[in-house]
C-alpha cells in the first residue's frame, strides 16, 4: 500500500472536521483512494490551545516553513479562510511542485485565476469542491456530470446562515434580530456576521460557479449584490399572500450571451422544490439545455460536511495518481459572452410603499408606471394608519432600469413618503 503525507493549513472547524473524517473513515479512504493517507502537519497560530481535539505530538506547527520545505508532504490543505496569508501559502506550495485543496471561497473568487495559472505551469492540481456548498458535489457535477450541456441558468441558496434566519422569520414569525441572534447562538452565524447577512459569501461563490459553468472570469465587482437586512415580518406576511415565500437567490442567467449576474432577497413560488429548502439547508437549481433542471440539496456548510468535500478532494487527486487529469477549474477562455448592465435586468418586483391617506394617490402612482412601461399585475392597499397607507404592488416582467427610473419618480411626490422595499420575483417560468 503507497503511503502519502498531506498538510493541514489551519484547524478550526473545518479543519477538525477533515481530521474527524480520515481518523474515523481511514479504512474506506484507503480502500478507496488506493493509498494510505497521513496527516503529518497541521500549522496553527497556538499549539497549546484547546481544540477539542486530540492531536499526536509533533504534529503541530506554528513554522509554515515546516511544511513548505519538507518533500514527503504531496498535498496541503489551505483552511485558513480569507485572502490573506492563504494565498501567498497556496502560491507557495504550488510553486514547491505540491497539489493543494482548499475550502476558501473568497480567495478562489477573487484570485482563482492566478493560483489555478500558477498550478498548471507548475504541473500540480489545485482542487475546491467545499468553497461553494459545503458538501453538495457541485463543481464535480459541473466539470464532469454536465460536459455535455450547456448551462443556461444558475439559481441557487448557497448561504445557510441567511436561510436560516429567513426560514425562523418565515415559519416561526422571528424578527429579523432575534432570527439573526439565534443563527449566532448555534453557530450559523459569526459575531460579525456582515459576510452573510450583506450577501458576500454568496457573492464569491457564484462568481466561482459562473466562472466554471460559463467559461469565463467573473470580476465580482460586476455581480449584483444585495443583502436581507431590509426583509421585514410584513414582506414575508404579504409574500404568502401572494403564494410566495422569500429567499436570498444566487443567480446566474445567460441572456443573448450577455450574464445576468445578482445575489439578492427573491420572491418564489411557494410550489417550486427551493422555496421547500429550509434551516440551514443549501440548494442549487441548473438548467441545461440537454438535461433540463436539475437540482443538489444538501448541508451548505458545517465541520463535517464541508470536511468531506475537502477529504473527497484529497482522494480525487490521488486516484488520478497525482497526474494532471484536472477538474474543477476554472479555465481562461476566450468567449464572447459578457455581463450584462444591471439597467437590462428582468424580472417581476414587488414593491412596498408608504403613501398619504388621501385620493388621487394611486393615480398620479399609475401614470409613472404607464410612462415607464411597467405594467402591474396586482395592487393592494393595507389599512390606514395615523394618516399614512401602505399600498403593495407586484409588477409584470420589467427591467431594472425602468423600475429604478420609476421609483426616483414616485418618491419624489408630495404624496409618498418613501418605498420601504422592493424585492424581485421569480416564477420560473
Amino acid at each position: 500500500m503507497n503511503k502519502i503525507e498531506i498538510a493541514l493549513l489551519g484547524l478550526g472547524n473545518v479543519g477538525k472536521g477533515v481530521w474527524e473524517i480520515f481518523k474515523n473513515n481511514k479504512n474506506e479512504i484507503t480502500k478507496r483512494s488506493g493509498y494510505e493517507i497521513e496527516i503529518t502537519k497541521i500549522l496553527v497560530n497556538d499549539i497549546n490551545k484547546d481544540r477539542g481535539v486530540t492531536i499526536p505530538d509533533g504534529v503541530l506547527t506554528t513554522d509554515i516553513e515546516e511544511i513548505l520545505n519538507n518533500d514527503n508532504i504531496k498535498i496541503v490543505v489551505e483552511l485558513l479562510g480569507g485572502t490573506h496569508p492563504a494565498k501567498d501559502y497556496m502560491l507557495r506550495a504550488i510553486q514547491k511542485a505540491k497539489h493543494v485543496v482548499t475550502a476558501n471561497k473568497q480567495v478562489m473568487a477573487l484570485e482563482g485565476k492566478e493560483l489555478l495559472d500558477e498550478a498548471r505551469k507548475n504541473g500540480v492540481l489545485l482542487y475546491y469542491e467545499g468553497s461553494v456548498a459545503g458538501g453538495i458535489p457541485i463543481l464535480k457535477g459541473i466539470e464532469e456530470s454536465l460536459t455535455a450541456n450547456k448551462i443556461e441558468e444558475i439559481v441557487g441558496i448557497i448561504n445557510g446562515t441567511t436561510n436560516y434566519i429567513l426560514t425562523k422569520m418565515a415559519l416561526e414569525n422571528m424578527d429579523f434580530k432575534d432570527a439573526l441572534k439565534e443563527a449566532q447562538d448555534k453557530g450559523y452565524a459569526e459575531a460579525d456576521p456582515t459576510s452573510d447577512i450583506e450577501s458576500y459569501d454568496a457573492m464569491y461563490k457564484l462568481a466561482i460557479l459562473t466562472s466554471l459553468s460559463f467559461g469565463i472570469n467573473v470580476d465580482v465587482s460586476n455581480i449584483y449584490r444585495e443583502g436581507i437586512t431590509k426583509v421585514s415580518a410584513l414582506d414575508i406576511q404579504y409574500a404568502k399572500e401572494f403564494g410566495y415565500c422569500i429567499k436570498l437567490l444566487a443567480i446566474a442567467k445567460e441572456k443573448d450571451d450577455a450574464l445576468e449576474l445578482r445575489v439578492h432577497p427573491t420572491m418564489i413560488p411557494l410550489a417550486h422544490p427551493l422555496a421547500n429548502v429550509n434551516d440551514s439547508f443549501n440548494a442549487i437549481l441548473i438548467k441545461g439545455n440537454a438535461v433540463g433542471d436539475l437540482m443538489f440539496y444538501g448541508r451548505g456548510a458545517g465541520s463535517l460536511p464541508t470536511g468531506s468535500a475537502v477529504a473527497g478532494d484529497i482522494i480525487s487527486i490521488l486516484r488520478n495518481d497525482m497526474t494532471l487529469r484536472s477538474i474543477s477549474t476554472i479555465e481562461n477562455k476566450e468567449n464572447s459572452k459578457h455581463i450584462a448592465k444591471r439597467e437590462n435586468y428582468t424580472s417581476q418586483y414587488y414593491l412596498r410603499l408608504s403613501v398619504k391617506d388621501m385620493s388621487g394617490v394611486l393615480g398620479e402612482i399609475s401614470t409613472i408606471w404607464g410612462k415607464n412601461n411597467v405594467s402591474i399585475s396586482s395592487i393592494t392597499q393595507k389599512g390606514a394608519k395615523e394618516g399614512v397607507v401602505t399600498l403593495v404592488i407586484v409588477t409584470h416582467d420589467a427591467t431594472e432600469g425602468d423600475i429604478i427610473k420609476s421609483v426616483e419618480e414616485i418618491e419624489n411626490l408630495d404624496s409618498v413618503y418613501g418605498l420601504d422595499n422592493l424585492i424581485r420575483v421569480e416564477k420560473f417560468q
